[in-house]
């Protein structure tokens, strides 16, 4: 005997609940904010760069450089991020997926 559950939501992917709420891009912009952020602090901590000596590398002041590491901002554009990443030696990729 099959019995249907009593729950709305089983079986259901965070995706459409965040999309049902209307916090879908916001919530995935500061996954990816945050991921980047993470992936910068990572790479400047196994270099040993310091943030005055990634502020410099990257033509910017150390004000700049905070709110590129910090996970909370997803106000920084392609630009300063591809700057970032090319201080440390790497590339920042997107697709549309």
């Amino acid at each position: 005997m099959s019995k249907k559950s009593k729950n709305p939501h089983r079986g259901s992917h965070v995706d459409d609940w965040l999309k049902k709420e209307g916090i879908f891009e916001e919530v995935t912009a500061k996954a990816i904010k945050e991921v980047i952020a993470w992936q910068l602090a990572e790479v400047m901590k196994a270099q040993a760069i310091t943030k005055t000596e990634m502020a410099r590398r990257m033509n910017t002041s150390r004000f700049q450089l905070n709110r590129v590491l910090d996970p909370e901002n997803v106000g920084v554009s392609l630009d300063t991020l591809s700057r970032a990443a090319a201080a440390v030696g790497r590339k920042v990729r997107l697709e549309l997926v």
